[in-house]
């Protein structure tokens, strides 16, 4: 076991330094290798195959609510991006620009892409003339480029992963019920798929996407007490529709503009993952996205039968699970520690005495539990094990968003809270007044994450200046 103690002694405490223990995690399960462009990272096969899971899963519930994939250019014209001004100022810090072209400059520069609404919405000003037309459901899985100023891989890149959603309906009711659904789904994805327990609701006007009339988002607790923004579903109205020129032909027979959507998540679901779940010795990986959801062991692999045995187990497996036989001369010991560091939720340990008595060893990732199981029973088991696993961390997670939220009434029990409990969630009541918000930052170092389709009401005045409350308000900090 010398072996399994080090590499533990290689992954820093979380209770000792959250930020370094989650840079180990990172590094040492190999989800990614830092590159010579600032910034950017290689995603690792093991870290793209989790990212492959969340995208054939999130994919499927795109295609079953009615959407199409398309694929968009990766560069925007510099006056093409300009025709919408809160746009444009929004995203003009993070926007990398190609000046030349060979060793020609550009007389219109070009800037790669941070989103892609004004490519949709030049499409759809090509493609739209009637009421026919409408709507559009439309999605695609790219990469986008902000120029960040302050990186960590998954949680905020310079080039990085995401799928963006973006919709155009004929009435505003519909496109505002697709904002609502799309948020659903990412609820629901995140709850079921990546066992992380979120929040729904609006962000606060100040903290809404550029060009957006609203923004809505899914906020979920990091095992810290930070708060991870997973997932934003935007409504525009028809502001972009006016300022490209996108117009139908009503039932009415007459000229209409119509309203538009986007929605969007990505590899920062990764980092979400190693956050809510991740203990001190590694990733702890939801089952149903994890690259490996079974590893097998064999134990005295010198021993006559034992790696044959252990192949057939993995033959009787991998029809149903993601399974993998690791019968390199590594020992044990050593393996037992790699796949925890990994994530793996179930380990499948067998050896000679257990051949002999036709049984297996299985062990669960979160609670490192041992049970015996008859070989006759293998794939039951397995199955009734990822469930625990799965239903388990979901738990656990939920509980350390429960006991990490806090309702306050004044700002200085928001201070004392924090001071005295760490970060968390903090509800409080807010009157709606962007200045008060910053107030509540600046002086208690938590910004509103949102305001949630749940509302309470355990106070009538705003937790800042006192004046009558209009809603309940998550509050935290935020990576």
């Amino acid at each position: 076991m010398a072996n399994q103690k080090k590499m533990v002694e290689d992954i820093t405490s979380m209770e000792e330094d959250f930020a370094q223990w989650y840079t180990d995690i990172v590094k040492k399960a190999e989800l990614i290798e830092y590159t010579s462009v600032k910034g950017c990272m290689v995603i690792r096969p093991y870290g793209y195959a989790i990212w492959e899971n969340i995208q054939k899963n999130l994919d499927a519930m795109f295609k079953k609510t009615g959407h199409e994939n398309v694929c968009m250019p990766m560069f925007i014209p510099e006056s093409l991006l300009q025709k919408e001004k809160d746009h444009v100022e929004g995203f003009a810090p993070e926007v990398a620009w190609v000046t030349h072209g060979g060793s020609e400059k550009l007389e219109d520069r070009l800037c790669v892409r941070p989103t892609s609404e004004t490519l949709f919405c030049e499409h759809y000003a090509n493609i739209i003339q009637s009421y026919r037309d409408l709507p559009k459901l439309y999605n695609q899985w790219v990469s986008v480029v902000r120029w960040e100023k302050t990186t960590r891989p998954f949680l905020r890149s310079r080039e990085f992963l995401w799928q963006e959603g973006h919709t155009i309906h004929e009435t505003a009711q519909e496109a505002i019920e697709e904002t609502e659904r799309m948020l659903n789904v990412y609820a629901e994805f995140c709850e079921d798929y990546l066992a992380m327990p979120v929040v729904k609701g609006r962000k606060t006007d100040s903290d809404k996407f550029a060009g957006a009339e609203a923004t809505y988002a899914i906020e979920a607790l990091m095992h810290d007490g930070k708060a991870l923004q997973a997932g934003t579903s935007h409504y525009f109205g028809d502001g972009f529709a006016r300022a490209f020129g996108i117009q139908f032909q009503s039932r009415e027979n007459k000229l209409e503009y119509p309203f538009q959507t986007s929605w969007g998540v990505t590899t920062r679901l990764i980092g979400a993952i190693i956050m809510t779940h991740g203990d001190d010795n590694g990733l702890v990986l939801p089952p149903r996205v994890a690259p490996i959801q079974a590893v097998i062991i064999p134990v005295a692999m010198h021993k006559p039968g034992v790696k044959e045995k252990a192949a057939e187990l993995k033959a009787m497996l991998e029809n149903d699970f993601r399974v993998k036989l690791d019968d390199s001369d590594n020992s044990p010991g050593w393996k037992y520690s790699e796949y925890e560091m990994k994530g793996v939720p179930v380990r499948i340990e067998i050896g000679p005495r257990d051949i002999e008595n036709n049984q297996c060893v299985i062990v669960t990732r979160h609670t490192r539990e041992k049970t015996i199981v008859s070989l006759d029973n293998l794939k039951e088991e397995v199955a009734k094990k990822l469930e625990e696993v799965q239903k388990g961390i979901y738990e656990r997670a939920l509980e350390n968003r429960e006991k990490r939220t806090y309702a306050c009434k004044t700002m200085d029990e928001i201070v004392a809270t924090l001071n005295e409990k760490g970060d968390g969630f903090i509800k409080a009541m807010w009157c709606g007044d962007e200045e008060c918000e910053d107030i509540v930052k600046e002086k208690t170092g938590v910004g509103s994450r949102c305001i949630p389709f749940d509302q309470e009401s355990f106070s009538d005045v705003c937790v800042c200046c006192g004046k009558p409350a209009k809603h309940m308000v998550y509050w935290g900090k935020a990576y």
